[in-house]
């Protein structure tokens, strides 16, 4: 792309971050409209069937299939609309439907998608709505009417609901799977224009996504309670044997490594579930918010029910994967703990060892000098022999020398001079050492 002034190129990723914040933009839907969501939970392998099965509806229809890289596509078929994206962990799919029947709930929109392709998507269902928003004339509603009378279209269930967009339309719920497999959406239209009816309709699927998904870690929970109740009675099990004198540090040092291993096994499995539903939580709130809620007289509104049931389990999965945490620095602390008295007892066995080491040193350098003395006593003598082997020699060569005298008086010469040869021995090996 060519630019007017001479600035340094782009990023090459300049214009797809720039463009990101359009993404998925909400339809601008003509009113009144039926529309169905669809929630899919695919494996990596689901997911490239997707595109391809995806592929085979536009093509039906004569119509240009999504881009290979894309992760959302929308398109207007013969008698629906269709609105396709593609998350981390699921597939969203939408069905968009412009006319309202008799029964707000009668004829839902996947009346108008083909059931062949319908029955060949991949994946599992984890939400299935259907939502309908009709004028307050096509139910005759009014203004404090008796809501109660609203139930029929929810099977007798209690309704919830409130005013939402500032006014602009009215939502009521039961937040209940009914017999079809899917649960429903009810909004009146006081005044909504075609892009509010759009972003309505998608934040009340993403609420219904969120909420399910958020909870998908809350059965997780439940299921490692006991583990981490076991995991933290051993862990005291552990601490309190090591207050005791005859306590074995290797036995507990061994216990210690066994139960960390499994205390992260139990963190790395389930992280990514226990951070994935906060985040879900957290765009459940904020979805709720961006509707604006009213309170309307008699009845909860959404948020309120939501809140009251969705926030104990997320606070259930978020104790829990803290309190596995917290077991995990109690565990690495005990460790450590452990570890350190073990170091101690060794560098003591070692500071032992070495004073015995250098006693038995001393002792054999006290034994080398013993023996030392002696061979310089024995060296001594077998030189006074010598030389008076050497004058008795001269004395019967005609010397007139006595032999025994000449012996006696050359030991001290030899002692002398072997002590002092020894002392300079000494003196090169100190030197030589250093």
């Amino acid at each position: 792309m060519t630019t007017l002034f001479p600035i340094p190129g782009n990023h090459p990723q300049r214009f797809v971050l720039h463009n990101e914040v359009h993404a998925r933009a909400p339809f601008n839907l003509d009113l009144p409209v039926r529309a169905s969501h669809l929630a899919l939970l695919l494996s990596s392998d689901e997911k490239m069937q997707e595109r391809v099965h995806l592929a085979t509806l536009c093509q039906r229809f004569g119509l240009a299939p999504p881009e290979k890289e894309a992760d959302h596509f929308s398109a207007t078929f013969n008698s629906f609309q269709i609105r396709w994206e593609q998350h981390g962990e699921f597939s969203a799919y939408s069905f968009y439907v412009h006319d309202t029947p008799n029964d707000p709930f009668e004829d839902s929109a996947l009346k108008k998608v083909p059931l062949d392709w319908l029955s060949q998507l991949t994946g599992q269902v984890i939400v299935a709505v259907h939502a309908t928003i009709v004028s307050p004339s096509d139910i005759n509603y009014q203004e404090n009417m008796d809501l109660s009378l609203f139930s029929d279209w929810f099977d007798g269930n209690p309704v919830i609901g409130s005013k939402v967009t500032g006014g602009a339309a009215s939502v009521f719920t039961d937040f209940r799977i009914h017999v079809d497999g899917f649960s429903r959406f009810l909004i009146i239209n006081h005044g909504l224009r075609a892009e509010q009816a759009g972003r309505l309709l998608q934040r009340l699927f993403e609420i219904e996504v969120y909420r399910v998904l958020a909870l998908l870690a809350f059965p997780i929970a439940r299921k490692l309670y006991p583990a981490l109740k076991k995991c933290d009675r051993q862990l005291y099990t552990i601490t309190n044997s090591m207050t005791l004198a005859d306590h074995n540090d290797g036995e507990l040092l061994d216990e210690l490594t066994t139960l960390a291993a499994e205390v992260e096994n139990y963190i790395s499995s389930n992280h990514f579930r226990f951070a994935a539903a906060s985040a879900y939580y957290q765009l459940v709130e904020q979805r709720v918010n961006d509707l604006r809620e009213v309170r309307i007289q008699g009845i909860q509104t959404l948020g309120e029910f939501i809140k009251r049931r969705l926030e104990p389990a997320i606070n259930t999965c978020q104790s829990t994967s803290h309190r596995f945490t917290l077991l995990s620095e109690r565990v690495s602390n005990a460790s450590q703990l452990l570890r350190t008295r073990v170091d101690i007892i060794i560098e003591k066995q070692n500071q032992g060892l070495l004073t015995s080491m250098a006693l038995r040193a001393k002792m054999q350098l006290r034994m080398q000098q013993m023996v030392e003395g002696i061979s310089m006593v024995a060296i001594t003598y077998y030189a006074a022999s010598l030389i008076g082997k050497i004058a008795e020699a001269f004395h019967v060569g005609g010397w007139k020398i006595n032999p025994v005298i000449v012996e006696g008086i050359s030991i001290p010469f030899i002692l002398i001079i072997i002590a002092i040869s020894s002392k300079r021995i000494h003196r090169i090996i100190a030197n030589t050492t250093e």
